[in-house]
């Protein structure tokens, strides 16, 4: 803690004028006595009062001074066994707290301001700013920060992973917005940059090798523990959290991206340029872009390609979630190529199945075609089909259907009760339904369709009609038109007759 100048000069002037203790000057002053004696010594002034007492550890200053000199990182309990061996009576927690004072104290390092010509050099590093909720999934959020070393430019863009492919889209698309490459780019020891360090050794990730020959720049690594080396792209990290991220809201990611867009367009580019406080950086900036390496005439491939295997069930597993391919393929390894925005699946050359991507966790991503080719290839798959459905929608109905097992009935009839039950009302109130059917203890369909019912009532909803009976009701409900009885007596008189006429003769 820094003390005050008014302080220091107090403590200066009672000290002179009144020749005083610490302690006495210390209670005068409001102050911990320890300040008052930091002031005296940095003033190069005696301790005042009386002399301090002789110490057990002054005959062996000298040998401690001498071996810390030699050995600066030998801990205190080591210095303490070899200390006592020569005569040293005093307690290891007493010494322990002496040697922390004699300690010999590592020198402070000076450092070169590093400067770069126009165009020569760009930072690049990540930046973890929390997490995002999607869905079921729990996404990190990072950032990548590129930074022109001559004029400050920033580069901001949002991913939610750091994967190699998310890692070059940001260099690409700082590339295009710059329309230049810069000549040299610094990585600190990234996974996704430098694979193996070894002294001054470096096997560079041959991902980001090739990219590199692409765009035609050098690649280079920080030294280790060497955080001013590439001090410009930490200072722009930390001002994207103070003056961009803090407090900002946004809708989703592509939101995000578009603000970060605007903001280093606008007010990172407005700021003034530490190289040259009479300029800002984005005057300093247009000077650097003639000053880049132009672009390629294509732009590098950066689509994330991955070997995924399709088991019984016709869908792939990619990035937490379920996508559908035609069920012909089941069984086979096939090829997944994807960007932010699209998932493909392919067999060789083969297109197979293209889908919006999703960053939700355990979503189940179809294609309408693929399930109806299926299910009209194979019949028995509709009760199946039914089923994910009905537990897709109301996730509840699960556990009534494991209880209703349970008690031996018949999950066919439910099922399709249920399924009654949905196409008559939302998915929500059918959930709410099912709860509190299972919270009464009665696992059956009759005991949902009195909580609807219930609901209905309390919500002032009028009763639903029209709804069609089942085909076993609609018979037994069927008017059957009795026969007249006058026709069971004429069938009486005409048998009477056919008694009493005389038998035929030959």
């Amino acid at each position: 803690m820094v003390t005050p100048p008014e302080i220091e000069a107090r403590i200066l002037r009672i000290y002179h004028a009144e020749n005083l203790l610490i302690g006495n000057i210390a209670r005068q002053l409001h102050v911990h006595y320890s300040v008052v004696g930091r002031v005296l010594a940095q003033a190069g002034l005696p301790r005042p009062g009386p002399p301090p007492r002789k110490s057990r550890i002054d005959p062996y200053l000298a040998f401690i001074r001498q071996t810390l000199e030699t050995f600066p990182a030998l801990t205190a309990s080591r210095l303490y066994v070899m200390v006592r061996e020569r005569g040293y009576r005093g307690s290891p927690d007493h010494f322990r707290h002496l040697i922390a004072c004699h300690r010999p104290r590592q020198k402070a390092e000076a450092y070169l301001r590093l400067r770069c010509l126009p165009g020569e050099q760009a930072q690049v590093d990540w930046g973890h700013f929390g997490h995002l909720e999607i869905g079921r999934a729990r996404r990190p959020l990072m950032a990548f920060v590129m930074v022109l070393s001559y004029s400050r430019q920033i580069f901001l863009r949002f991913f939610l992973d750091a994967r190699m492919e998310n890692f070059l889209r940001g260099h690409g698309a700082a590339f295009e917005e710059w329309q230049g490459v810069p000549r040299v780019l610094l990585y600190d020891n990234l996974k996704r940059a430098v694979l193996e360090r070894r002294g001054d050794a470096i096997r560079f990730h041959p991902t980001l090798l090739s990219f590199a020959g692409h765009y035609r720049y050098e690649p280079r690594p920080v030294a280790v523990a060497r955080g001013n080396e590439k001090g410009r792209v930490e200072r722009a990290i930390r001002y994207v959290r103070d003056a961009f991220f803090a407090a900002r809201t946004f809708a989703d990611l592509d939101d995000l991206n578009a603000q970060a867009e605007v903001w280093c367009n606008r007010q990172a580019a407005d700021r003034r340029c530490p190289e040259d406080l009479t300029r800002s950086v984005r005057e300093v900036f247009t000077e650097e872009v003639p000053r880049l390496l132009a672009l390629p005439d294509n732009p590098a491939p950066l689509l994330e390609q991955v070997a995924v295997s399709v088991g019984k069930t016709p869908y792939v597993r990619f990035d937490l979630n379920n996508y559908s391919v035609p069920h012909t393929h089941v069984r086979r390894v096939l090829t997944v190529l994807a960007d932010p925005h699209e998932v493909r699946v392919v067999d060789g050359g083969a297109l197979l199945a293209c889908h919006r991507r999703s960053y939700d966790r355990d979503a189940q991503i179809e294609h309408p075609g693929h399930v109806e080719a299926l299910v009209e290839q194979k019949r028995s798959a509709r009760q199946h089909r039914a089923t994910d459905r009905l537990i897709q929608a109301a996730p509840a109905s699960q556990t009534l259907l494991i209880r209703a097992a349970e008690r031996g009935a018949n999950l066919g009839t439910i099922t399709a009760a249920l399924m009654r039950l949905l196409a008559q009302t939302s998915a929500a109130e059918l959930q709410l339904a099912i709860l509190e059917a299972l919270q009464r203890g009665v696992p059956h369909p009759n005991a949902v369709r009195l909580a609807l019912a219930r609901r209905r009532e309390q919500r002032g909803e009028p009763p639903r009609v029209g709804v069609a009976l089942p085909a076993h009701l609609q018979a037994r409900d069927t008017t059957v038109q009795p026969h007249a009885l006058e026709t069971y007596d004429q069938l009486k008189e005409r048998n009477n007759a056919s008694a009493d006429a005389p038998p035929a003769q030959d």
